[in-house]
């Protein structure tokens, strides 16, 4: 669930009205809730109650400085897959000792960043990797906490670039080679083995794939555990959020409607599921969500630039584009979009909703109804907390937007669109072309 809903045919974010931030902060605008990110984070912890449990928060789906203080003052720690992002945490006041460091080209310099600020454990993904930080770690003086990441060769049924745990996937080490990485891992002098992890993929909607990948997963941690005194097992995230019917899903008479066939997942389900299978290990359990904490707290305001009455369709055409908000064009993902001002008087319109970009990509949806708006009223592509602004780029010139949390009444810019000058600043013209 989430808190955007319409109040008196106008679209909130808590309790402030979308339409005030639009005009005052202008857009496209990324706007977060505070409040969702905070009930999906106690949601999920209480769902894994009965475990010892640590919620890292994927920081790629969302590294805003405000969201990740926020979730550093619940309590979570972080899942890390650049130093970019590191240093994203420790910008926001964040404390990364129980935080781990994922992804398979750790450069020396990320390495070297993460041990000098006692990361809790690096997720090793190759054998290579694990000589490099072996060598970083000597150099530094200190015994590097590692984890390596187990490929469990299960297909979590999801898009094909989003999928990470098959053995087709660049991701991690096959479970069948996981005896011998653990071998050679005992053997490196600066080398302290902690844990062990795994990740299959993401959206994932069912929890048929994380029982699978768990109950493969479960006899080595076990191994693991007695032959060389593991600590942890991580589970990775890939919890699945609502796109489909996302605004009427902020509701509990939606969910209470949900045939029991067709109901989403949700994080006591994925709690029931997993807990009697973990909890015999008797290990500490790493959940690495991003997706599932932030994708439903978040949405894009655009405004209506022009509508295009075309030949065979038409075209709502926004001010915001596939460089605010790639998943579409990358993923054909579905993202819900909605009016900021709800009027059930008007006809309705079937167009297919495009951005300004020179592409034929930069589509947000095809043949979508939704009530015939014009030039200057504003939407809400919902869902759009997470891939979102971390994916944006400046393709086209254009300048990334801005960002604003609410939380209960109150709303503030926690990143102000950019500016042209500073998109250049780094720039020069070199001196033999002047």
């Amino acid at each position: 669930m989430h808190h955007f809903r319409y109040t008196a045919d106008s679209l909130h974010c808590e309790n402030v009205e979308l339409a005030a931030v639009a005009q005052l902060y202008g857009t496209p605008t990324y706007v977060y809730s505070a409040t969702t990110i905070a009930d999906h984070y106690a949601r999920l912890k209480q769902s894994l109650d009965g475990l010892d449990v640590e919620i890292c928060y994927a920081t790629k789906a969302n590294s805003n400085l405000a969201v990740l203080r926020l979730l550093s003052g619940l309590g979570a720690g972080f899942d890390f897959v650049s130093g970019g992002e590191i240093r994203r945490a420790l910008a926001a006041g964040a404390d990364i000792q129980k935080s781990v460091f994922a992804g398979v080209g750790k450069t020396e310099a990320e390495i070297k960043l993460a041990l000098e600020n006692g990361m809790y454990a690096l997720h090793v993904e190759s054998e290579p990797e694990l000589a490099r930080i072996n060598h970083v770690a000597g150099k530094l003086g200190v015994k590097a906490p590692i984890a390596v990441r187990i490929n469990p060769d299960v297909d979590a049924q999801t898009h094909a670039k989003v999928t990470t745990g098959r053995s087709d996937n660049k991701f991690g080490i096959p479970i069948k080679h996981a005896a011998a990485a653990y071998e050679a891992c005992s053997k490196f002098k600066n080398i302290r083995i902690r844990g062990v992890q795994m990740h299959i993929g993401s959206q994932i909607t069912e929890t048929g794939p994380f029982v699978d990948a768990v109950q493969r997963i479960v006899p080595l941690a076990a191994e693991l555990k007695a032959k060389y005194g593991i600590e942890y097992l991580s589970i990775g995230g890939g919890l699945g959020i609502v796109y489909r019917e996302a605004l009427a899903s902020g509701s509990q008479a939606w969910w209470d409607a949900q045939p029991a066939a067709k109901r989403p997942l949700t994080p006591e389900a994925y709690g029931a599921a997993l807990t009697p299978l973990l909890q015999p290990l008797g290990l500490k359990i790493l959940v690495e969500p991003g997706r599932f904490l932030v994708g439903n707290a978040g949405a894009l305001l655009a405004r209506v630039e022009y509508l295009k009455r075309g030949l065979t369709k038409n075209f709502l055409i926004l001010d915001a584009a596939m460089n605010d908000l790639v998943r579409p064009a990358m993923y054909e993902s579905y993202h819900e979009i909605v009016p900021l001002q709800r009027d059930t008087t008007r006809r309705a319109l079937v167009a297919d909703i495009v951005g300004p970009v020179c592409e034929s990509s930069d589509c947000f949806a095809k043949d979508r109804q939704l009530q015939e708006l014009g030039e200057g009223e504003f939407v809400a592509i919902l869902s759009a907390g997470a891939y979102g602004f971390s994916m944006a780029s400046r393709y086209n010139a254009r300048l990334l937007p801005a960002e604003v949390m609410v939380r209960g009444g109150a709303f503030e810019l926690v990143n102000a669109r950019e500016s042209f000058e500073r998109v250049i600043e780094g720039e020069k013209i070199p001196t033999f072309l002047v």
